[in-house]
C-alpha cells in the first residue's frame, strides 16, 4: 500500500511540477495529502491522484483533478534524473519526513491560468510556491 502511493505520489510531481524549485514540487504534493486528510476527497493518495471523471473506466480527457492524468499523453517518466528526484521527495512527504509548506492547501494552478472553482466560495488564496498559486477552503 505504501509503495502504491509513493508511486502516485511520485507521479504526481513528475508531471505537474517536474524541473521547479524543490519547494513547488513538494508544495503540489503537500496537497495531495492534504486532501487525503480532508473528508471532501477519496481517502488515499492514488484515489486523490487519479480522481475524475471516466467512461467506460478510462478518464475523459481534461476531466481530472490533475491535468496530467487524463491529458492523453504517457504516463511514463522520461527525465530519469527528474523520476529518482520526484521518487525522493515524494517519500520525504509520506513518510512524515517533510512539514507541509502550503498551510493546507487542497488546491493549486499554475501562473497564468485562471480555473472556474477559484471563484468557489470558501476558497481562500494561501501563496505563491514555484510555479503555482495554492488555495485552500476557508
Amino acid at each position: 500500500m505504501i509503495a502504491e502511493a509513493l508511486l502516485c505520489l511520485a507521479l504526481n510531481g513528475y508531471h505537474e511540477a517536474r524541473g521547479e524549485p524543490t519547494a513547488g514540487e513538494l508544495a503540489v504534493n503537500h496537497v495531495v495529502m492534504n486532501r487525503v486528510a480532508d473528508h471532501r476527497y477519496k481517502n488515499n493518495v492514488c484515489d486523490v491522484v487519479k480522481a475524475g471523471r471516466y467512461r467506460n473506466n478510462q478518464p475523459i480527457k481534461h476531466a481530472c483533478h490533475f491535468s496530467w492524468w487524463c491529458d492523453g499523453k504517457s504516463d511514463e517518466p522520461y527525465d530519469i534524473e527528474a523520476w529518482l528526484y520526484s521518487n525522493q521527495l515524494a517519500s520525504l512527504i509520506v513518510s512524515g519526513m517533510h512539514p507541509d509548506i502550503t498551510d493546507g492547501a487542497t488546491h493549486y494552478h499554475k501562473i497564468g491560468y485562471y480555473p472556474n472553482w477559484i471563484n468557489d466560495l470558501g476558497m481562500v488564496r494561501v501563496g505563491l510556491i514555484g510555479d503555482h498559486i495554492f488555495y485552500r477552503w476557508e
